[in-house]
């Protein structure tokens, strides 16, 4: 079980690395006022932030989460692994509902995470070298929040999470599976490794594309009240001002950079795990036995 959890870990970083530009791109296109927009688009905003912000700009807070990435991995991939077990079958319907409950789960760490991981990233918006900074890091932002609001203030957005992760988790995995299935795995296969970063890359996208609306009212909520003044009462006010303002394509706001982030990120997560796994357990097969996700990660090394 070590090894699997720690493989989560190596797989969920190298996925951090590779996509928290993006990241920071869709949070800044998704929360920015549509009265005065300062970027154009998603490559306009990558431009603008690396010239007003240097690279580093890319990378405001990353430290959020590889922070919960421990306890993430670990919940995802340990839940979902024993959800499977508890159903019994392997069927596609049975990995929408593991990877539901692991979504689930997770909130709890996944909801803090992102609420200090997006004030990190709106914190000096076009400044390279911000004047007067809110927060220290991620975690000084957790504790200010916490100091001001309570628990309430670090769980701002959760039930938004649980909208968005509950149905993308059980996507992702349903996604996976079918398309392992399809594409079939197997350890000699010259290209299992182009199918399974293939099979992770698309399963990333069809996550997002099936909660993404929910992700552009989270990160609207979570980033508001950062200068102290709160815009939206709740999700339906936050829901109605966005519509009467921006119109439908509000909840299309990022979703470019959001894509282009999927597929790299999700191809290298699944990518890491099974190499790591495979390299590990002295090239003997046992990790590389099929590409869905409860024979990779989530199965024990042993009894």
């Amino acid at each position: 079980m070590a090894l699997d959890f720690a493989a989560g870990c190596f797989g969920g970083a190298a996925g951090v690395l590779v996509g928290h530009p993006f990241d920071t791109v869709k949070v800044r296109l998704q929360v920015q006022n549509v009265d005065k927009p300062l970027y154009r688009g998603t490559y306009h905003c990558f431009q603008s932030i690396v010239r007003q912000e240097s690279m580093l700009g890319l990378y405001k807070g990353i430290g959020s989460p590889m922070m919960g990435l421990t306890f993430i991995n670990a919940i995802v991939f340990g839940v979902q692994g024993n959800a499977m077990r508890m159903l019994g079958r392997d069927t596609p319907a049975n990995q929408f509902l593991a990877g539901a409950s692991a979504g689930i789960i997770q909130c709890v760490i996944c909801c803090p995470m992102e609420l200090a991981k997006t004030r990190m990233q709106m914190q000096g918006t076009g400044e390279k070298k911000s004047s007067r900074k809110l927060y220290k890091n991620s975690l000084d932002c957790l504790v200010r929040i916490y100091r001001k609001e309570g628990i309430q203030g670090i769980n701002r957005g959760m039930v938004t999470t649980v909208m968005r992760e509950t149905p993308g988790f059980g996507v992702y995995f349903l996604a996976y599976d079918v398309l392992t299935r399809h594409l079939g795995c197997e350890p000699e296969d010259p290209y299992m490794i182009p199918k399974l970063l293939f099979a992770g890359g698309m399963s990333g996208i069809a996550s997002w594309l099936s909660t993404y609306p929910v992700d552009v009212i989270k990160s609207r909520l979570q980033a508001d009240g950062m200068g102290g003044v709160h815009q939206y009462s709740g999700i339906a006010d936050c829901v109605r001002q966005s519509l009467k303002k921006e119109g439908w394509r509000v909840f299309t706001r990022g979703l470019t950079s959001t894509l282009l982030r999927a597929f790299p990120v999700n191809a290298t997560t699944f990518a890491t795990v099974t190499l790591f796994l495979m390299y590990m357990r002295n090239g003997d097969g046992s990790a590389l036995q099929d590409c869905e996700p409860q024979a990779v990660p989530l199965q024990p090394t042993s009894m």
